[in-house]
């Protein structure tokens, strides 16, 4: 066998049965040893100081509640605009300044997407987790630079991919030195402007010993439309959680914002923050039943 698939191996070994752990390994994470799943939560893309800080602080306080260990999310930019003219950041090094406050001053980890092998190693400066978007998912050369930053690398599966394929994907990083990767499904295309969750995915996924999130809020997406803005399916985003979390999921992943329709970003398929503890609550309860 390949000196390269052994040591890979030996990297899935060493972390089957430790996502609990892995997950405590973040910097200010907290309620890990609660048995609840993960969240990753946040606005789409950092829009200012104020109003990343008051999403973050009210996360951070329903999270304390309900025992949730919480990463705060937020993109120093978006990349990935249907039309030239969409909001792109407002400049990356104070977008990632702002999520290195919020995670010193509010005590919380905070992840952000990269796109480049350069976002890589600057974003690495600021924040605990590098996300690797849906469509990068194949990426090898940045797969790679994020895995050698030696911070968390959270890949999300690609729209277009297996989930049995994950495991290449993660294989990069593994075989880049860095055990700590964490898969996100995404949902997958159906049709030009649809995605459905397959869940049999999730624990296809999970047969890699990694950590599997749920992005709850992206899989109710409907891109491209012909007006080249994304639109979705917000009204679904309950029925999509529950049925992740009913299936076993470690972490979920969403979206969220005071003001979904005024958002700079995806707020067609955004959870209003008002809504956010109430589903929380119920989320824990699912998660409670089936452990």
């Amino acid at each position: 066998m390949n000196l390269i698939v052994i040591f890979a191996n030996i990297f899935l070994d060493s972390i089957k049965n430790q996502k609990p752990k892995m997950i405590s390994t973040l910097p200010h994470i907290r309620h890990t040893d609660c048995g609840n799943f993960f969240l990753l939560a946040g606005p789409c893309v950092v829009e200012g100081e104020g109003i990343c800080y008051d999403i973050a602080r009210h996360i951070r306080e329903i999270t304390d509640r309900l025992q949730i260990p919480f990463v705060f999310k937020g993109s120093f930019k978006k990349a990935n605009r249907s039309r030239i003219d969409s909001f792109t950041g407002i400049g990356d090094r104070k977008a990632l300044q702002i999520l290195a406050d919020i995670r010193e001053n509010l005590h919380v980890p905070v992840v952000t997407d990269i796109h480049t092998e350069a976002d890589a190693a600057l974003a690495a400066e600021y924040v605990d987790i590098l996300q690797i978007p849906a469509f990068l998912c194949r990426q090898t050369d940045l797969l790679v630079a994020a895995a050698k930053t030696g911070k968390m690398v959270n890949i999300k599966k690609g729209q277009f991919v297996a989930p049995e394929a994950m495991k290449f994907a993660a294989d990069k990083a593994l075989q880049s030195g860095n055990p700590r990767v964490i898969l996100t499904d995404r949902g997958t295309m159906f049709g030009y402007h649809d995605l459905i969750v397959d869940f049999r995915g999730i624990k296809r996924m999970q047969e890699t010993g990694l950590p599997v999130a749920l992005d709850v809020t992206h899989s109710l997406q409907q891109p491209n439309t012909t007006e080249g803005v994304t639109g979705g399916l917000p009204q679904m985003i309950e029925t999509i959680a529950r049925a992740g979390v009913a299936v076993g999921v470690d972490g979920v992943f969403i979206e969220t914002h005071p003001d979904p329709a005024s958002a700079k970003s995806d707020g067609a398929n955004m959870l209003p923050l008002q809504q956010l503890e109430g589903l929380l609550q119920r989320l824990v309860k699912i998660r409670q039943a089936i452990s």
